[in-house]
């Protein structure tokens, strides 16, 4: 891939309400993109909506609030820290590090998640790596 502009609201936004791990929607802006060497996805969350606490095998994380206030919680499963962050505000997990986060905003929430490498790395127990 050379270069790619998109404007994200011509990218279609996927449903994903109903499935515990996952908030109510995305858009998914790698093959948008025509990314080889990441996953990028928008994650659109109402209040209550959830990304459940998780690791990755190989994949390491990006995530960027764009809009509303989340209680993210990292590290340890036996022993994990949380806190509360809004706008502006970015973390990154590695490989094999407990990860996930709450929006407890009262309007909509909006994150820009990273991922690398871009390998099917789904959602596992941090306590089973």
């Amino acid at each position: 891939m050379e270069y790619q502009v998109v404007d994200l609201d011509e990218v279609e936004e996927i449903e994903m309400a109903g499935i515990d791990q996952f908030p109510a929607g995305h858009k998914q802006l790698t093959a948008a993109l025509g990314l080889e060497e990441s996953h990028v996805n928008v994650w659109r969350y109402e209040p209550g909506d959830s990304t459940a606490f998780h690791a990755h095998r190989e994949q390491e994380e990006v995530f960027y609030v764009l809009e509303g206030e989340f209680e993210v919680t990292l590290g340890d499963p036996d022993d994990p820290e949380t806190r509360t962050i809004g706008p502006g505000t970015a973390y990154a997990a590695g490989p094999e590090v407990g990860h996930g986060h709450e929006y407890v905003g009262d309007d909509e929430g909006l994150v820009l998640a990273i991922g690398a490498p871009p390998v099917d790395d789904t959602f596992r127990d941090p306590e089973t790596l």
